[in-house]
């Protein structure tokens, strides 16, 4: 499934409903989301202020509005906040609304917008318009998970989590510093990174929970890079746009998560492996 396949345009439509619903039946909206530092409140904000800036991009891309996605990291980060206390049917409802206007203006970009460049600030470009609506499904999914409300990764359509797990896969292999890691699936799948030296295995929802949050339920290695150490929550990763996960107690996370695609842009290595990556080049005699 290509990014820019029409296909996505349903599958974000009815993720929507979800993530929508979800947020909709949470009975606090201040409790810990699995973002490091966000409440399920400021999650379901940033859905709400993506969409926005999803829209903006789209706009800049087909009537060359010059439009930026945010107008500065700062300005994004004070519009989730400021968003992030209402009560949950606000958060919902913002959500809905955002996403109609995204969803009427998704259809306008067409072939020939494919590669027109994305600039997420003022200056700062990363990505391509055939990217948005794979991004928009990704932080719908993706952020669905960390509101931390019973949705998980073993929830999505099998063709949506074989889209995530095969990029994943391939933004690993094009880091500088990629693991060494070989992953199998219990459907059978095999997928190897550098020289292959760790097998992890699970099944194709695990795996992408792995890749994606640092999530190590039903995966298995011997042994398991990023496998949870005492006093961490599973699965918690810096706040932001869908991206590497980063775990409590862990060091800086190699890059600010951005949204979709944008993150590919720093090709550098996701915390939860750089453990791993350490004694692989020890064996290695590095």
């Amino acid at each position: 499934m290509a990014p820019s396949d029409p296909d996505l345009l349903p599958l974000v439509a009815a993720h929507t409903e979800r993530f929508v619903a979800t947020t909709r039946s949470l009975d606090d909206v201040d409790a810990p989301s699995l973002c490091e530092g966000w409440t399920r409140g400021h999650v379901a904000s940033h859905v709400a202020r993506n969409a926005d800036g999803l829209e903006r991009l789209v706009r800049a891309t087909v009537d060359g509005t010059r439009d930026t996605m945010y107008a500065s990291r700062e300005a994004r980060d004070a519009d989730i906040e400021a968003g992030a206390r209402r009560s949950p049917a606000d958060l919902a409802d913002d959500v809905e609304v955002t996403a109609a206007a995204l969803a009427e203006a998704l259809p306008r970009l067409g072939p020939e917008h494919a590669d027109h460049p994305l600039e997420r600030t003022p200056g700062d470009v990363r990505g391509r318009a055939a990217d948005i609506p794979t991004m928009r499904l990704r932080e719908l999914t993706w952020h669905h998970v960390d509101l931390d409300a019973g949705f998980g990764f073993a929830d999505l359509e099998p063709e949506v989590v074989s889209l995530f797990l095969d990029e994943e896969v391939e933004r690993l292999r094009g880091l500088d510093d990629a693991p060494d890691v070989t992953l199998r699936s219990t459907e059978g799948d095999e997928w190897t990174v550098g020289v292959g030296t760790t097998s992890v295995t699970g099944d194709r929802s695990a795996l992408l929970g792995w890749l994606a949050r640092g999530i190590t339920d039903g995966v298995s290695g011997d042994p398991l890079p990023g496998s949870r150490r005492g006093g961490e929550r599973r699965g918690v990763h810096r706040r932001g746009d869908t991206g590497r996960p980063q775990r409590r107690a862990r060091p800086r996370p190699a890059h600010r998560p951005q949204d979709g695609r944008l993150r590919h842009a720093q090709q550098r290595l996701p915390p939860h492996l750089h453990g791993h990556r350490r004694a692989a080049d020890g064996r290695r005699g590095r």
